[in-house]
């Protein structure tokens, strides 16, 4: 527990230094020299990466301990043994003969009985307690103690186990801890003064405007997308609107570009650095609609819908365990989580583990939640789902819909759990819908899916908030208008631009 908490206080630690890296390159930077930094701190850049580095051996080290077992080892076994045998046969009058002319056989046979034991099965129990019968006088008594030291020995297994997945959950934090720290140390540093031609054909254009760019600076980013830094002010009594550069940008870089989020939304007198990227290609709107279990005042499902950096549309989804407050707080914590590191740069299926982790070591009473997301690149039109214990996801296009189901258990339950994850394209004028259990509980048993289909079929509505709230009503008329279990729908639309 120590491990992980130091590893946690670490990770929160390189999260507010990656942040603070951000900062660096956002558009509320007011002086070119900010952005000529960057590219003569190369020095720092190697810093950066050697702090990686060690943090991937750091995670190596966790990696290289011993991993869970499932079943005793030899020692355990011969442990379990010598502590049965110490207190049975050491007031048993054939003593001598057992552990003289038959030490071998009885050795044998003690650690098959041990074995089935641990095996379960009482089939396998039974025909080995018998076998052994014929060897030992006092066979019960041997059972009996046997299978005593045989569960203290297994609790201590499962305890070491724990252990051994936390130092897993912490490794594997660490180890995506170092790839961020790459991430940064290359988005940093990987900043250059654009050709002469290009830059010279940005301030003609401008100044045209009356726009004076002092210089440009650009950062050819993932999959070619381009980012463009513009050092500029307006002349004199001028207040240029952002969205009039972004087009003379646009036409000059022949892609659409725009403003990050956040930006100025004008040009005036003073100069100030903004940051240009190019656009994406789709654009998507969200609305929600949820109702709480009858006679509950708090729901236990929660959710977040988030715009993050690189173009990409985040909805989670959770479900906590029953419904009421103590539901609420579990979902609760794990919208809030997931948020948190995928708002950092970590991947969805790493957020997600580590999320299962953070409720595997914190777990009490059997708590857990599902874990829904949905994340769209509006770049690609790819959208990636992964599921942990969710309910089917439909997306509706034109005149059918499709269903994305799950069979994996909820986050919290195990901790090397196995998300289902699935990617599908999606095109203009898709609907992502996703539902918490509730939604398809109310429906006719065996045909879930089928019902839900023929509702999101039968809703026209094209705004994504009342399309939930034309949905969830269809739902509620199965059951006469009484929720039986909390439910939340989210539903979203993508458009191209």
């Amino acid at each position: 527990m120590q491990e992980w908490m130091i590893a946690m206080l670490a990770i929160i630690g390189l999260l507010i230094l990656r942040d603070m890296a951000k900062t660096i390159l956002s558009n509320r930077r007011s002086k070119e020299d900010d952005v000529m930094q960057l590219c003569e701190s190369h020095p720092q850049k190697e810093k950066v990466e050697r702090y990686a580095q060690s943090f991937q051996k750091l995670a190596d080290t966790f990696y290289g301990m011993p991993f869970r077992k499932d079943y005793l080892s030899a020692g355990q076994v011969d442990w379990v043994f010598c502590q049965a045998s110490g207190k049975i046969c050491s007031k048993c009058y054939q003593r001598d003969f057992c552990w003289g002319e038959q030490k071998n056989e009885m050795y044998e046979g003690a650690c098959s009985l041990i074995r089935a034991i641990e095996d379960g099965q009482e089939e396998r129990i039974r025909k080995t307690k018998a076998d052994w019968m014929g060897q030992c006088a006092r066979a019960g008594q041997f059972y009996e103690e046997a299978r005593q030291y045989f569960q203290k020995e297994k609790q201590n297994l499962v305890w070491n186990n724990r252990l051994i997945e936390g130092r897993l959950a912490v490794a594997q934090q660490l180890n995506e801890v170092s790839k961020i720290m790459r991430t940064v140390a290359d988005d940093l540093y990987d900043i250059s003064q654009a050709e002469p031609e290009f830059r010279d054909e940005i301030q003609k254009k401008l100044k045209k405007r009356q726009v004076l760019v002092k210089s440009v600076w650009v950062m050819d980013k993932v999959e070619g997308r381009r980012q463009i830094f513009l050092n500029m002010r307006a002349r004199s009594g001028q207040c240029i609107s952002m969205l009039e550069v972004a087009q003379q940008l646009s036409d000059i870089c022949g892609c659409p570009m725009a403003p990050v989020k956040d930006s100025r939304c004008i040009v005036n007198g003073e100069y100030h650095t903004v940051h240009f990227v190019e656009d994406m290609s789709y654009e998507v709107l969200y609305g929600a609609a949820k109702i709480t279990k009858e006679q509950e005042k708090v729901s236990g499902d929660n959710y977040t819908c988030n715009m993050e950096e690189g173009g990409r549309f985040v909805m989670c989804l959770s479900d906590g365990m029953g419904s009421g407050m103590d539901a609420c707080k579990e979902s609760e914590v794990v919208v809030e989580l997931l948020e948190q590191f995928m708002n950092s740069g970590f991947s969805q299926e790493t957020a997600a583990k580590m999320v299962n982790s953070a409720l595997v070591l914190k777990r009490q009473d059997g708590m857990f939640s599902t874990v829904d997301i949905c994340a769209l690149d509006l770049y690609t039109g790819i959208c990636n789902f992964l599921k942990a214990g969710a309910a089917t996801t439909f997306i509706k296009r034109d005149h059918w819909v499709e269903a994305i189901t799950s069979t994996s258990l909820a986050a919290g339950l195990v901790q090397q759990i196995d998300f289902e994850t699935t990617a599908r394209k999606l095109y203009h004028g898709d609907y992502v819908i996703m539902v918490t259990d509730g939604v398809l509980d109310a429906l006719p048993q065996e045909k879930e899916e089928e019902t839900m289909k023929e509702i999101i079929m039968d809703v026209h509505e094209e705004a994504p908030r009342e399309m939930s709230r034309g949905i969830l009503e269809r739902v509620l008329g199965y059951s006469d208008y009484k929720a039986q279990d909390d439910m939340t729908i989210l539903v979203a639309g993508v458009w191209k631009k």
